[in-house]
């Protein structure tokens, strides 16, 4: 089995919206990324989205929402050939303390327990907490600039908290060091 690869949801998958994505009308994929889910899954990489989606917690949407949210995703996961990919989410306000909600490790234990993963792997987020959490579990960490990447990537920066292993612009330039390309011998 190869590395698992833990991905967040919103501004990683799918475009983050500053009001929250509520319902399957607002789920919009990013550009290439589902296809690279796609090579991920075909390379033998086991794939888990792992969200925190406080708006549950806020009252902003329910957890069924989230649900219909993620049925439209894994019909996009299938009709890339992408079998059925875990996710889980923290339902909770981020006042609530939990053991889930990242950069707690909660979402990441439970993945490894239930899905029996081997230890190791990749956390590929667009927030400190997705690379807090990767840190935390003993992954390696991708920033993609996407969603709050940028504006993410100057915070950790101007608070001198620590780099994730790599910054790329995207899940699809990610497959650059998730799955280099095999060198060409030169003759």
């Amino acid at each position: 089995m190869m590395l698992p690869i833990y991905l967040d949801r919103d501004g990683v998958i799918n475009e983050n919206r500053a009001d929250y994505v509520k319902n399957p009308s607002e789920w919009i994929p990013l550009p290439g990324a589902i296809s690279a889910m796609a090579a991920l899954s075909k390379a033998g990489h086991p794939l888990v989205v792992v969200t925190n989606q406080s708006g549950i917690g806020r009252g902003y949407y329910t957890s069924e929402d989230v649900n219909l949210i993620h049925d439209v995703m894994q019909n996009a996961f299938s009709s890339a050939g992408i079998t059925h990919v875990p996710i889980l989410f923290c339902p909770h306000h981020p006042d609530n303390k939990c053991a889930c909600r990242k950069p707690e490790t909660g979402m990441i234990d439970r993945a490894k327990t239930d899905l029996r993963l081997p230890e190791g792997g990749w956390m590929i987020g667009d927030a400190h907490s997705d690379i807090e959490l990767g840190r935390k579990s003993g992954l390696t960490t991708i920033l993609v600039l996407t969603g709050r990447g940028r504006v993410q990537l100057e915070m950790i920066k101007a608070e001198n908290l620590a780099m994730p292993d790599y910054v790329t612009d995207s899940l699809v330039s990610a497959l650059e060091i998730l799955l280099p390309s095999t060198p060409l011998r030169r003759l």
